[in-house]
């Protein structure tokens, strides 16, 4: 045989290739640099501050003011309780306590008790002292309205008796509102229009009210700008004595 036939393997060619980097991480995990196609490494752009500090805001601030409530300016005064509920004369008056209080942090009282609140421009129940707030301008299709429903029987009432349901606003201006109600066989008093301004105390007189009979009143305002609405209360008129 002849010489064995010799095949020259040519060698593999290796290329070296270039490391890759490992970039800087930032803090919050975003690298510091990037790396392009061909292994060039660029600095990252910095995010703005100004885009960082752009944060959503509140729509409706919490309201620091504390208010004392106790004292609002009543509409009724000793002159009209005497008028109202006693005899000729010097008087005395012995007021009694709340059967309830309602307002936006309790809505629901005894039985059939409760609030009804139309077209407020915002409730905010975490204040430091909390309020539904209003705005006839803001809302012309339909006047704002408090309204609370009274169940005398719920809360142990077994007779015939005469309430004064009192709501407690803040007016910013003078503004307009109806003061009206139900008393079933009974009467109200001190109904009408009324025009208010500041913080006030308004009461509605609901006179010979059945035990059983479910009354309501309600605060409407028909003109002015906006107004804030704290509480509504039911009590018995005060004791007045001829001194």
């Amino acid at each position: 045989m002849g010489d064995a036939a010799h095949v020259a393997i040519a060698p593999k060619t290796r290329f070296a290739r270039r490391p890759t980097p490992s970039p800087a991480v930032l803090g919050n995990g975003t690298p510091r640099t990037r790396i392009t196609v061909k292994g060039e490494i660029h600095p990252m752009k910095k995010v703005s501050s100004k885009a960082a500090s752009n944060k959503v805001r509140e729509l409706e601030p919490f309201d620091k003011r504390s208010i004392n409530l106790a004292k609002f300016k009543p509409d009724l005064s000793a002159k009209d309780f005497k008028e109202l509920f006693g005899p000729i004369g010097g008087i005395v008056i012995f007021p009694f306590l709340p059967i309830e209080t309602l307002s936006c942090t309790k809505t629901i009282g005894r039985g059939r008790t409760n609030l009804t609140i139309i077209v407020p421009t915002i409730v905010q129940v975490d204040a430091a002292t909390p309020r539904a707030s209003f705005d006839r301008r803001a809302t012309p299709s339909r006047n704002p309205i408090i309204q609370m429903h009274f169940e005398p029987s719920a809360y142990g009432i077994t007779s015939v008796a005469t309430y004064i349901m009192e709501f407690t606003i803040e007016t910013f201006g003078q503004s307009t509102f109806n003061l009206s109600g139900f008393a079933g066989p009974g009467t109200l008093a001190n109904n009408g229009t009324k025009v208010l301004n500041g913080q006030v105390r308004v009461s509605l007189v609901m006179q010979n009210v059945p035990p059983s009979q479910q009354t309501f009143g309600f605060l409407e305002q028909t003109a002015g700008g906006a107004w804030n609405w704290f509480s509504t209360q039911v009590r018995f008129p005060p004791i007045v004595l001829t001194q």
